[in-house]
């Protein structure tokens, strides 16, 4: 029997989430690169930026971009492996992972991708030198399932790199709350014509673990080396971790 699991505030059968975050990615597919831009005022751009660096991908290395959306990361990515590195692009959504692909085709690169839940990695064990996930894991109906996966998935001495939405800092939190219920949800009326999808993503990011809560998530995974960097007085934070 499936549990319970929250989609937002809502709460629904497990089995359920997935079909349900799909219908919001594919609604906000055509619009996504560009209520980006709106949502963070460009600030996304610079979340990405900070995560690459601290990625650190160097020739030849193999790396794996989950929930890769419009492929961001992993074209920078691909840019550090070269010519003799490997970079997958996954996604579980088909209208986003085709979105990425297409970005990428257009750039004149190509790159390997797979269509799969993050809870089912379809790679072998001790493969990756690095494994990322972007703005993806607070969509995933079990983290802690997902997280394993990519720990399996990595080689020991890889790395694991998720940036995600977290918690503001306190005194910010008002003017955030409005943001982020008032502001989000009328722009996403205005631009891709659905208030409910953007009103989803607002609640959950107040559903997601906090940044000590997801350290401990990770650690519970059998990651090591746990530390995260908070980004924009908390707003983001990203977590690095490493399978040892």
């Amino acid at each position: 029997m499936n549990g319970k699991t929250h989609f937002g505030y809502e709460q629904v059968d497990e089995g359920e989430k997935a079909r349900k975050v799909a219908d919001v990615f594919d609604s906000v597919a055509s619009k996504y690169d560009l209520m980006n831009d709106l949502m963070s005022a460009g600030m996304h751009r610079a979340w990405k930026a900070f995560t690459i660096a601290i990625a650190g991908i160097r020739p030849g290395e193999r790396v794996l971009d989950v929930a890769s959306g419009s492929g961001d990361l992993a074209r920078a990515f691909a840019r550090g492996a070269g010519t003799n590195g490997e970079v997958w692009i996954t996604d579980i959504n088909r209208a986003m992972l085709e979105r990425g692909r297409d970005r990428l085709l257009n750039e004149g690169r190509a790159l390997p991708l797979a269509q799969c839940n993050a809870e089912h990695l379809p790679f072998p064990d001790d493969y990756f030198d690095c494994v990322s996930v972007a703005f993806g894991l607070r969509n995933m109906t079990r983290k802690e399932a997902a997280l394993a996966e990519m720990r399996r998935v990595l080689r020991p001495g890889g790395r694991l790199l998720v940036l995600e939405f977290s918690r503001v800092w306190q005194p910010l939190k008002p003017v955030y709350d409005w943001y982020s219920f008032k502001v989000l949800p009328w722009l996403g009326s205005k631009i891709a014509d659905d208030a409910d999808s953007y009103r989803y993503l607002a609640e959950s990011i107040r559903m997601h673990p906090d940044q000590e809560q997801l350290k401990t998530l990770m650690e519970q995974a059998g990651l090591e080396r746990v530390e995260y960097f908070n980004l924009s007085a908390g707003v983001v934070a990203l977590h690095r971790a490493f399978k040892i």
